[in-house]
């Protein structure tokens, strides 16, 4: 989730990838790389992220760790979600069955 939490600094800080691939020294094609997760950006490289934004390079990395966790934690929602949905219909349709018996 770097790459993400990396693209998402540059979407909020409103900068084209010409201009962030500038700043950060690098071709905009790389930064594309980049940002789609085809590559990893070094620790200098992050470095200059931190430079660049004014952000430490540890916040970057919280920032990218803490996407992650609400990924998880949707795709988890969503399941139990479901399955609760499931089980509240599989009772609604015995119960249904039940009450017609009567």
């Amino acid at each position: 989730m770097l790459n993400e939490a990396l693209r998402l600094m540059r979407v909020f800080h409103d900068l084209a990838q010409k201009e962030l691939a500038e700043k950060l020294g690098i071709s905009k094609s790389y930064l594309s790389e980049i940002e789609s997760g085809k590559k990893v950006p070094t620790l200098d490289l992050l470095n200059r992220y931190s430079e660049v934004f004014d952000i430490p390079v540890s916040s970057i990395m919280f920032f990218s760790e803490s996407l992650n966790k609400d990924v998880r934690t949707e795709k988890l929602r969503t399941f139990v979600s479901s399955k609760i949905i499931a089980i509240l219909n599989f009772i609604a349709e015995r119960s249904g069955h039940s009450h017609a018996e009567k």
